[in-house]
């Protein structure tokens, strides 16, 4: 395997920084021989999109691999390296013998129930004593990670509901953190909120019905937010399809409209924030550059936005940085990626587990 050598400036220090590259892992120690690829670029560990979906096409499953393959080989090219799968029906596990992708870690599926989530996604439980055995049951077959509907449109009433009782959650929960696993829940409106995060989830995904006491009691327990923003921008489009819910749509009208206040008080509040696309449904893969952008937009500074999507997220989901010894997963930018999306979209180069997979 051919060494490399790689000199520029690190974020977030802004400082003079110097690597090399031997067999596949990261050295601060010159290395013999090792073949000079930048001098003056921007050097960033992988980036890390913390709520993707490999393996899913708008209306289901990818049964074919090559379709993930390629949703993997997307994210790569655009920078990411480190990608939590939050829910999907489709084993992508093959994927990890292909060299040169990103590391996927994975949620299993998603845990419904019937008609209370996107048909052919989430196993559907009959009942909610359910619950926890198959909490149990995703925590054996996933990377860390579990993954609830906590709410979805209920058609009886015409708008968000819960799905779990807050004792169920409590139970469920408990059984994921015996397991050795987080637990986190897509949760669009406001009413799920408190007996999640009062059971002790670890993660919020999207959280536009946060109000006040559950940004206050997120911020307590050190509860997650990956608000995945480049998705909510689909809120009016849903709303517009769902002419039969009228109340139903004129809530997500609204969540909407309030998401940029919403997640700009969680910041405020100190609730640990990283970022998401929901790619794979609604979203197109390889649009964390966008989503960055969008963290900026609700008062993030450019690099606590980027930190969000890199060496702040990779700490969280227990991924490596750029420390002697670690795999040497990294991006190379020619400009400081803070300036824009324009920029942080395209890495001019990428390694992957210390080969050159990108060269711009």
């Amino acid at each position: 395997m051919t060494s490399y050598h790689l000199r520029g400036t690190g974020l977030p220090d802004e400082q003079p920084f110097e690597l090399w590259v031997h067999e596949g892992r990261i050295s601060s120690e010159p290395v013999p021989g090792a073949q000079t690829l930048c001098t003056d670029g921007w050097i960033l560990p992988g980036l890390v999109d913390a709520h993707c979906h490999v393996g899913i096409r708008y209306g289901g499953g990818i049964e074919d691999q090559t379709g993930s393959l390629a949703q993997a080989r997307t994210e790569r090219d655009a920078g990411v390296l480190l990608i939590r799968d939050a829910g999907s029906p489709v084993d992508t596990r093959p994927l990890d013998e292909v060299p040169g992708l990103p590391r996927i870690i994975r949620a299993g599926r998603h845990i419904a129930m019937p008609k209370r989530y996107l048909r052919g996604l989430p196993v559907d439980l009959e009942h909610e004593s359910q619950l926890p055995d198959e909490v149990v049951r995703q925590a054996r077959a996933c990377d860390g990670w579990v993954k609830l509907v906590g709410d979805w449109i209920d058609r009886e009433t015409g708008d968000l509901a819960p799905l779990w009782s807050d004792g169920i959650l409590v139970e469920a929960i408990a059984a994921a953190h015996r397991e050795g696993v987080r637990v986190t829940a897509h949760v669009f409106g406001e009413d799920a909120l408190p007996g999640l995060i009062g059971a002790g989830i670890d993660c919020i995904e999207h959280g536009t019905g946060l109000t006040d006491a559950t940004i206050a009691m997120m911020a307590e327990r050190g509860t997650a937010l990956v608000p995945t923003l480049i998705n909510i921008d689909n809120f009016p489009e849903i709303a517009d399809g769902a002419a039969r819910y009228p109340i139903y749509a004129a809530h997500m009208r609204d969540l909407y409209a309030g998401v940029a206040e919403t997640v700009g008080a969680a910041r405020d509040a100190g609730v640990p924030i990283y970022a998401g696309t929901d790619a794979g449904g609604h979203v197109q893969h390889g649009r964390i550059a966008d989503e960055v952008a969008s963290l900026g937009k609700i008062g993030m500074t450019p690099t606590e936005a980027l930190g969000a999507a890199c060496w702040d997220a990779r700490r969280w989901l227990g991924g490596e940085g750029l420390e002697p010894g670690a795999p040497a997963d990294l991006v190379v930018y020619e400009q400081d990626p803070r300036t824009g999306p324009h920029v942080l979209a395209e890495p001019s180069l990428v390694l992957v587990g210390g080969q050159v997979v990108r060269r711009r």
